[in-house]
Parts: structure tokens; sequence; C-alpha cells
């Protein structure tokens, strides 16, 4: 069994307008979590249909049970409100640095 680089460790989820199902292969641990709790609790919906000892899995699931969710980013108001939030909670706010070119 090979590692793969993180670069090489990707989700592919093949979706097409003629079938009721989708296929997803994923390396991502957290959704190869959540695919698993699900095939178990919902067998007739979701099923595993390989896995690969480098770490894969490939899901089929049933289109209806499968969603996209975009998320927009937060406005400059949110961002301040969480920030004053976390520090009346005695959060740390955690700032990106910026590289200085």
């Amino acid at each position: 069994m090979m590692k793969l680089p993180k670069y090489e460790k990707e989700t592919i989820i093949n979706w097409n307008e003629a079938e009721n199902t989708a296929s997803i292969y994923t390396f991502n641990a957290d959704l190869k979590r959540r695919l698993a709790e699900f095939s178990r609790k919902y067998p007739l919906l979701c099923r595993l249909e390989r896995s690969i000892p480098e770490g894969s899995v490939t899901y089929v699931i049933d289109k209806s049970r499968l969603s996209v969710r975009l998320i927009p980013p937060y406005s400059e108001e949110r961002l301040a409100a969480a920030r004053e939030y976390a520090k009346q909670h005695g959060f740390q706010v955690l700032r990106a640095e910026k590289e200085s070119v």
C-alpha cells in the first residue's frame, strides 16, 4: 500500500441526469465517516460500492439524498459581531497573518 500526497486525495461526485443514483469517490475522512453512517442507517438509499487499500471509498447514493450547499462569505458586519461575541465569551480570536512581500 502506497501513501498518496494530499493533492491526489480527491473527492469526485459523478451525477448524470439519466440515473437516479450518484457515485461518490472520496479520500476525505469526515465524508467517509458520514457516508458509512448514512449507509448503515439507510441501506436502501446508500451503499458502499468499493473500498481500496490506499484509503478511498466509493458509495452509490440515491440522488434525492444528495445536495450541494453554497455558502456566501460573511459580511464585515457579521464578522465584527462574531469577533465581539468571541471576546465577550472568552474565545480566542484567530486572524490569518498576511505575508509581507
